[in-house]
């Protein structure tokens, strides 16, 4: 009895399996397999499934789909690459009409200020025939000289300010808990998509009551009050971004709260900031609006402060009187030059500051 179960116990293991794993060219295995096993037609039946797949694999049936092309389903071998090839291509000639419709003008603008006034009023889109850089002097004696001085002056202040003030308060609602927090955010918030159009008739009363109209430091004050709102809330995500460990360490080795937001987290958020600043810095040298209202000679012994944008106006004036227009065209690419460069200089860091946040 105990023969007769052992040898049961191996006939499945030799039979069916061999057959199965050695199929037709295992030769005396596969012939001597329905002899042993208890069901001798396993065997012919799986060596005629398996024969076929050595000689040339065609009598195993296919999986749907995987006998078609990489690109999935689809007679032309499709799917999701070929999609996401067309949005490629549709967003990439997207973006290259974009950059054509901002590049062309401004090239444009340059190639006429080496123009004469005849060659712009015979063919704008021509080529220029004169490369002297005399045009430039000349706009740069008519005043924009001058125009450019005022509007780095009152930069140079409005621009460091306006990143102070808004990262320490954008520091202070995001990274401490208070009554009234989430109420100080929302104003900020509510500043932001505030127009300032509605805010010229009190902001000039209020500017000429502080006795600082066609003064530098009553525009200097209103950029920095004009910007905060946009630099708060910007900052403000990007602070609670930033890890409370390296703060709580600083604490622990004795720095001050001061000491370690000057130290500590503002290093930390300089992607944050150089895009913030670069914003600001756009937006407050391409302001006309404030300028306009607010630097306006009061008596008649007020000098004149135009600011770039203003003087530009002024220029544009002069010259229609003058028949001189490429000193204009001068005088828009020496305003255009500067912020060319310092947008150019920090693109990486822009790109950084702006995806930094969702990255972390």
């Amino acid at each position: 009895m105990t023969a007769h179960h052992d040898k049961s116990d191996r006939t499945p293991a030799t039979g069916p399996a061999d057959a199965t794993t050695t199929g037709p060219s295992a030769g005396p295995s596969a012939a001597t397999a329905p002899a042993v096993g208890p069901t001798p037609h396993t065997a012919p039946e799986t060596a005629s499934r398996a024969a076929p797949a050595q000689g040339g694999g065609t009598g195993i049936p296919r999986q749907r789909g995987t006998g078609r092309g990489s690109g999935g389903p689809g007679p032309g071998g499709g799917g999701p690459a070929r999609e996401g090839t067309v949005l490629n291509v549709f967003s990439h000639g997207f973006l290259a009409l974009w950059a054509l419709l901002i590049v062309l003008p401004l090239i444009w603008l340059v190639l006429s200020s080496f123009k004469t006034d005849g060659q712009i009023a015979g063919s704008a889109f021509g080529w220029p025939s004169n490369w002297s850089l005399d045009v430039f002097g000349r706009a740069w004696d008519k005043g924009i000289g001058d125009y450019f001085l005022n509007t780095v002056i009152v930069l140079v202040f409005s621009v460091p300010l306006t990143m102070l003030f808004g990262s320490m308060a954008a520091y202070v609602l995001a990274r401490y808990r208070f009554a009234g927090n989430r109420i100080i955010y929302y104003f900020f918030v509510a500043g932001a998509m505030f127009p300032v159009f509605l805010a010229l008739v009190p902001l000039f009363f209020m500017v000429k009551m502080l006795g600082m109209l066609n003064t530098y430091q009553g525009l200097i004050l209103v950029y920095v009050a004009y910007s905060l709102p946009f630099t708060v809330f910007f900052m403000h995500a990007f602070f609670r971004t930033l890890p409370t460990a390296v703060f709580e360490a600083a604490i622990l080795d004795g720095a001050s709260h001061s000491r370690a937001f000057f130290q500590v987290m503002l290093p930390m958020a300089k992607p944050g900031l150089i895009s913030v600043g670069i914003f600001n810095t756009l937006g407050q040298w391409n302001q006309f609006l404030l300028p306009t209202v607010l630097m306006q000679p009061q008596k008649g012994g007020d000098p004149e402060r135009y600011v770039l944008t203003q003087g530009l106006i002024q220029l544009q004036q002069q010259q229609g009187y003058e028949t001189d227009l490429p000193v204009l065209f001068a005088g828009v690419t020496i305003a255009m030059i500067p912020m060319l460069v310092v947008y150019l200089s920090f693109q990486r860091q822009v790109q950084a500051g702006l995806t930094s946040a969702t990255l972390k």
